[in-house]
């Protein structure tokens, strides 16, 4: 490894593709975006995949610059052993052998990762959760996802699924969930949920960070949907501590832009929630939409020899 060695690395989400050159040390030397435009199906998205991470790897060489790995994340189920992207609703994947194909096409070592662990990988190595042992990283969204960072790894479970915090049941009584079981804490707290429950009080189609906002104005129903979410993610996030018993538990994804406004109700409410388990620290995210590609570069280091 040289001062001149970098890292192609790609976050591949449902709607767009984040991609990098990233330094050994977590700098980024150069970044750019683009559509994934999944509609395509899934083999045009890996086509699409190839081709960005591969002009990448020809800029970094245009630039002196001297690609060592590629590194590449990705929603879904994710069998990191194998390189394959097992099975993803958003970009349509099944047993898509990714790592070997990108490896083939880029004549460079290749990782695949799953995006919210080397979101948390990177948050805990080089963001909120620098410095302790032991982060979850919960990404809030659409949907609700965590990664448990134990000394700079990430969890994968036996199958691949290790991390799927947004499916602890929360609400016996609740909302159906996506995944077809009533009350899991992503069918009540999600951004996608407090949009869909304002709108079922009051007709109003908004955002959540309208409801975020309405509830900081002093709105009654805004303020009923945000208490409603905030109890909800302590009730996740208690049972994750139970868990896992992490030093420090790193908030992002989108709900996580509210700041303070969902922090501070947050961090009482699991106060209150702690018995015998020791306290995490609650913090949000501090790298954003960055950390993905960041992840996806130190997944890729690594798996260097």
């Amino acid at each position: 490894m040289t001062d001149r060695s970098v890292v192609v690395a790609l976050d591949v989400g449902g709607t767009g593709m984040k991609c990098a050159l990233v330094r050994p040390d977590g700098s980024t030397v150069h970044t750019e975006r683009h559509p994934t435009d999944a509609g395509r199906g899934p083999d045009a998205v890996v086509d699409t995949i190839l081709e960005v991470a591969e002009g990448l790897a020809g800029k970094a060489r245009a630039a002196d610059l001297t690609p060592v790995a590629c590194g590449i994340a990705v929603p879904g189920v994710v069998d990191e052993a194998r390189g394959v992207a097992v099975w993803s609703a958003n970009v349509g994947f099944r047993d898509v052998p990714l790592r070997e194909l990108a490896a083939a096409r880029l004549g460079l070592p290749t990782a695949l990762g799953h995006d919210v662990r080397v979101g948390g990988l990177a948050e805990a190595r080089l963001g909120a959760g620098r410095g302790t042992g032991h982060v979850l990283f919960v990404a809030i969204g659409t949907g609700i996802a965590a990664a448990h960072v134990v000394d700079g790894s990430a969890a994968t479970g036996a199958h691949g699924a290790a991390g799927e915090i947004g499916h602890i049941l929360v609400r016996p009584d609740g909302p159906r969930c996506g995944c077809g079981r009533p009350g899991c804490l992503e069918a009540v707290a999600s951004a996608a949920a407090v949009a869909r429950r304002y709108a079922e009080l009051t007709g109003d189609p908004v955002t959540a960070a309208e409801v975020a906002d309405r509830a900081a104005a002093g709105e009654p129903a805004a303020a009923r949907v945000w208490q409603e979410t905030v109890a909800a993610l302590a009730d996740g996030l208690a049972t994750g501590q139970a868990l896992f018993d992490v030093e420090t538990v790193v908030i992002g994804g989108g709900l996580a832009q509210a700041g303070p406004r969902l922090l501070d109700p947050l961090r009482v409410a699991l106060h209150e929630r702690m018995t015998f388990h020791r306290e995490p620290r609650l913090v949000g995210a501090a790298l954003g939409d960055e950390a993905g590609c960041l992840g996806a570069a130190l997944l890729a280091l690594d798996a260097l020899p």
